[in-house]
């Protein structure tokens, strides 16, 4: 019995070790700044957009560099509302999305999968007819340059059909009017999580960014600092 409890509370020690060190380096590595590119024009505005957990982020619907809604269609809405300026792209796990309206419903096989690499991914999109700048909604400016190349990571998220379009997830587990689920490419995991595939599309285009970050808080820091 005390080699039980021996082995017991060394495992309990062992993993409590582990979640400290993964928070110890999500904090550390957050607070490692990517500069962003110099010499960047103001030429597009988007978005940074938390809702307290997930980091999206968030593009115009039409310019001349991408019109998404021929990607995006408004009927994949329950609103099928075409008077909408922006869109939002949010890379997560596909269980957690759909399966998890509330951290109530989370069930613990879907969160064991989505820590370790067991199940697919979806991209969660969002369309606003308007943005109000807040301590959860942040402007910043990017040059043409700067703005095709995180069109590219965007779409590169996706998965596509034969025609080359995103594929759009049936569901009726939905956050609002304006969102719709896609197929997407890529794993989730501990270590590349939503707020990471974010942090990317910033590194992507030249934005600031962190070094690493698991939360939307590390994003957020460093436009806030």
């Amino acid at each position: 019995m005390k080699r039980l409890f021996r082995f017991l509370f060394r495992t309990l020690i062992t993993i409590v070790g582990i979640v400290l060190l993964y928070l110890l380096c999500a904090w550390l590595f957050s607070r490692i700044t990517v500069k962003a590119e110099p010499g960047q024009s103001p030429d597009i505005m988007v978005y940074l957009k938390t809702n307290g957990v997930h980091a999206d982020i968030v593009l115009p619907v039409k310019n001349e560099f991408k019109d998404w809604s021929a990607d995006i269609p408004y009927a994949h809405t329950r609103s099928g509302d075409t008077a909408v300026s922006y869109l939002a792209f949010g890379w997560g796990d596909k269980a957690f999305y759909l399966e998890t309206p509330t951290w109530a419903d989370l069930k613990f096989k879907t969160a064991f999968r989505a820590a370790f690499a067991l199940s697919s991914t979806a991209m969660h999109t969002t369309y606003y007819p308007a943005l109000k700048e807040d301590e959860s909604c942040i402007k910043l400016a990017m040059g043409a340059d700067q703005y095709k190349r995180l069109i590219k990571f965007i779409e590169n998220g996706f998965e596509k059909d034969s025609s080359g379009k995103p594929i759009v997830i049936p569901t009726e587990a939905r956050y609002g009017q304006y969102d719709a689920f896609y197929e997407a490419t890529g794993t989730y995991s501990l270590f590349q999580t939503c707020n990471t595939w974010t942090n990317k599309a910033l590194k992507a285009s030249g934005q600031k960014a962190c070094w690493w970050t698991p939360f939307d808080k590390g994003i957020f820091y460093q436009y806030k600092k």
